[in-house]
């Protein structure tokens, strides 16, 4: 599961309660700061002040663990119990420990990170006592702090830590990146970085590239396929971070790399497994329209002859044979409705058109002109909201009212007149159609209500499914499809479509249809 903290959520939340992320930093009980995507520093609570020794400048990087911040920032990953060194301007130095969690935004898009911390030790030289004999002192301390840092760096395997010269050139290497590469630091320290990288990339000058654009914007970051000393591949996630000298000349570079091979080959399954299902999708729609499509022709035959026979032979037939005749004709009839919708079914899922800006008001105006010959003989009242303007394909969302509407006409209640109710607002999807820790979308609610005869509360997904009749009444026909065309066209729209009933009260279909 992707981790990171919803920034998108918690703005909506604490605007909700009245405090702003400044506010909010300075309830924590330990120093804290936000930071955006470049790692420029946005708001920070007075303990991170306390520790720093100062007010940053907004958009002022931080240094002393820059290298990690450009990581979790790429990754959109948290670290938890990193340890840093932070030096002021009095030669006191604070070592802080804590944890850097990315804050990420609807579309879960890494916009920043927030950084918790708090101190571990504190090592004073106070200014007016250093003098020349504590120099060496001092020297020593500072190597001291130095020999803790690479150790740290040393002691991480889950990252790839390297530092490089101005050329690429690799100087030191830690533990992390033996386990990953599978080089020894003796193998490895004087070679050119390029080495990890395959060869169609060397000759597309790859990792000259990536060297230029850290140079040019201090960092560079890149996923792709690298190669290891056995010659086997993996996919590495990269970010690397230009080094400055105390007169901001470029020095150098580090280096951090991540193993993400597991998550790169469950995705392209994941990719796979959809363009399988998909192709397997495509063929099925094909063969069932190619077959209901060939079964027309002898239908027709069918048809026509037992229109023959009924109109220039029917008085001389005996009742039984007529009677016979008779089915034959209703059940060639129920064969062509179901032709029909087996090939309306089949078009449901073609994106032939292209969606389009759709005044819902028209569509769903031209739909109950062409029933008004039922509504009329029904005495049915409709009782329509008006409704949004929505990018759809016209044709499917005409076809979705049509069959809705037809099915509030078709099941009306015999003992009252029929009420059709068709509302829209805005709203947002379902939680439970939404992916765990996934962003809130927008969406419109469309809904068609009756008081017609209704159904079990039980049969709601049932309902949906090709060929399924909740109702088998002798006086409604139907093919058990039209349910099936309307779920096929809201999921073309990537929405959702939920029905809600009560036997001899009505129903409710609810559409779900984002929107930006």
């Amino acid at each position: 599961m992707e981790q990171g903290f919803n920034a998108a959520m918690a703005n909506r939340l604490l605007s909700e309660a009245g405090i702003s992320s400044a506010g909010l930093l300075e309830q924590l009980p330990v120093a804290a700061y936000m930071c955006d995507v470049n790692g420029g520093i946005i708001c920070c609570n007075a303990r991170a002040i306390k520790l720093w020794g100062g007010t940053p400048s907004p958009g002022e990087t931080l240094f002393h663990d820059s290298t990690v911040i450009a990581a979790v920032l790429q990754e959109g990953l948290p670290l938890d119990d990193w340890k840093s060194t932070i030096n002021h301007a009095d030669d006191t130095s604070v070592i802080v420990r804590g944890n850097i969690a990315p804050l990420k935004d609807q579309d879960g898009s890494v916009i920043g990170l927030i950084h918790c911390f708090e101190e571990v030790a504190v090592t004073i030289v106070p200014g007016a006592e250093i003098r020349a004999g504590h120099l060496a002192e001092l020297n020593e301390q500072l190597q001291q702090s130095e020999e803790r840092y690479y150790k740290m760096i040393e002691e991480v395997e889950d990252y790839a830590i390297l530092s490089m010269d101005k050329s690429g050139i690799i100087q030191n290497w830690n533990k992390g990146a033996e386990k990953i590469k599978g080089y020894h630091e003796s193998e490895i320290v004087g070679r050119h970085f390029s080495v990890f990288y395959l060869p169609e990339d060397r000759k597309q000058q790859l990792p000259d590239k990536l060297i230029a654009e850290a140079m040019r914007s201090g960092k560079a970051a890149h996923e792709g396929w690298r190669m290891r000393k056995d010659g086997t591949r993996f996919w590495g996630s990269i970010v690397i971070t230009a080094l400055h000298d105390a007169d901001q000349q470029i020095i150098g570079f580090s280096k951090v790399t991540r193993d993400l091979t597991e998550r790169k080959l469950a995705e392209d399954r994941i990719r796979q497994y959809a363009s399988d299902l998909e192709f397997q999708n495509r063929e099925l729609e094909q063969f069932a329209y190619a077959a209901a499509h060939d079964m027309k022709e002898p239908l027709r035959k069918v048809q026509f002859y037992n229109n023959y026979i009924n109109d220039n032979a029917a008085d001389v037939l005996p009742e039984k044979a007529r009677e016979y005749l008779t089915r034959s004709i209703n059940a060639a009839s129920r064969m062509q409705g179901l032709i029909d919708d087996l090939l309306m079914y089949s078009k449901a899922s073609s994106f032939s058109k292209e969606p389009e800006e759709v005044d819902l008001n028209i569509i769903v105006d031209e739909v109950l002109q062409a029933h008004q010959p039922t509504i009329d003989k029904l005495k049915a009242v409709i009782h329509l909201d008006p409704l949004p303007v929505m990018r759809v394909i016209p044709f499917q969302f005409s076809q979705l009212f049509d069959n809705l509407i037809s099915n509030a006409l078709k099941y009306h209640h015999p003992e009252r007149n029929l009420q059709i109710t068709i509302t829209a607002i805005k709203t947002k999807m379902p939680v439970e159609d939404l992916v765990i820790n996934g962003p809130e979308l927008n969406a419109y609610k469309l809904s068609v209500a009756d008081n017609g005869i209704g159904f079990k509360p039980d049969h709601a997904e049932k309902i949906f499914d090709v060929f399924q009749r909740l109702h088998t009444l002798p006086d409604i026909t139907g093919t058990g499809i039209g349910l099936a065309i309307c779920k096929k066209i809201v999921l073309n729209h990537r929405g959702q479509i939920k029905a809600h009933g009560i036997p001899g009260i009505g129903a409710t279909f609810d559409i779900y249809i984002p929107c930006e």
